[in-house]
């Protein structure tokens, strides 16, 4: 990996694991629904000229259904479950969570497409439940919160985000295959904005938000969604997706790091531990991190 793949790795990280705590920032004033609404339609803004600078806008029409598809499942719901969890969980819980996304995916190729699941990635499997349970032990509260939205809601819309990232990567890869990647991005930008378009405009707050929610927003849409999706397929193109996945990583560094900076959310012991085992569940699903296997000794 070159110093600028490196740098774009870390770049990407630092955005998307800021965008927790942007959703933290911007949910309360918005609501999740105007909020995303905002998110989905302001990347659109930046990555659609952008995909049509590349020339690549007739295929975006052409898989406009798989498109349309992956833009619901991947973007509109899990956004909105997250935003919903930025109401009563910090940003570092919530990336520790996200980062599960991988696992899942594994997870669901395997029961629906029977991809092979070795010994390691089960093992994964098992190890990666068990850091989420740990992490949402004592959480257990169903009352509470702002907006009504308790801790133990957060983190099931936490959980049902990442299934649904998982179920979306796996069905990209079944249905997208040759499809430029900019025009999937685009594309489930634009499918997402227009599906919350009419939510938004009825659940628009009452009271006009304060200027750093708007700056969080912004910031959000543009720098964390758009330009975040451009690193990225662009570290795919220079390094291929293996390496380019492994930014999944780095996310919650990150998150916890913006977290405690901006909202004094410094994570705790448990948490920290917590995050450890999802990560090496998360390695060991997804084959980043292979299982020892006890090789026969030489007769």
């Amino acid at each position: 990996m070159s110093r600028r793949d490196l740098i774009d790795l870390l770049l990407l990280a630092a955005l998307w694991g800021g965008s927790f705590l942007f959703m933290r920032l911007g949910a309360h004033e918005f609501g999740p629904v105007a909020l995303v609404f905002l998110r989905v339609a302001g990347a659109a803004l930046l990555l659609l000229p952008w995909l049509l600078w590349r020339g690549e806008g007739a295929a975006m029409l052409q898989h406009w259904r798989p498109v349309a598809l992956i833009g619901l499942i991947n973007s509109t719901v899990p956004f909105l479950m997250f935003a919903v969890a930025s109401l009563a969980l910090t940003a570092g819980l919530m990336a520790v969570f996200n980062a599960t996304a991988p696992m899942w995916a594994a997870l669901i190729g395997w029961l629906f497409w029977h991809e092979r699941l070795n010994t390691g990635r089960a093992m994964g499997l098992g190890i990666g439940l068990l850091g989420v349970i740990g992490l949402s032990w004592g959480k257990a509260e169903l009352t509470g919160g702002t907006l009504g939205v308790s801790p133990a809601m957060g983190i099931a819309a936490c959980v049902v985000a990442t299934l649904l990232y998982g179920l979306g990567a796996n069905l990209a890869r079944q249905q997208l295959q040759g499809v430029p990647p900019m025009a999937t991005a685009a594309g489930s930008q634009l499918v997402a904005a227009l599906s919350l378009a009419v939510p938004a405009w009825w659940w628009w707050p009452q009271q006009s938000p304060g200027m750093s929610a708007w700056l969080a927003v912004a910031l959000l849409a543009f720098a964390c969604t758009g330009l975040a999706y451009v690193l990225f397929f662009r570290l795919i193109a220079n390094v291929g997706p293996t390496k380019a996945i492994s930014v999944t990583f780095l996310i919650p560094a990150f998150a916890m790091l913006w977290g405690a900076i901006f909202l004094s959310e410094w994570p705790t012991l448990t948490m920290l531990a917590g995050c450890a085992v999802v990560l090496l569940g998360t390695a060991l699903a997804t084959g980043v991190l292979k299982w020892p296997v006890r090789r026969p000794a030489a007769s």
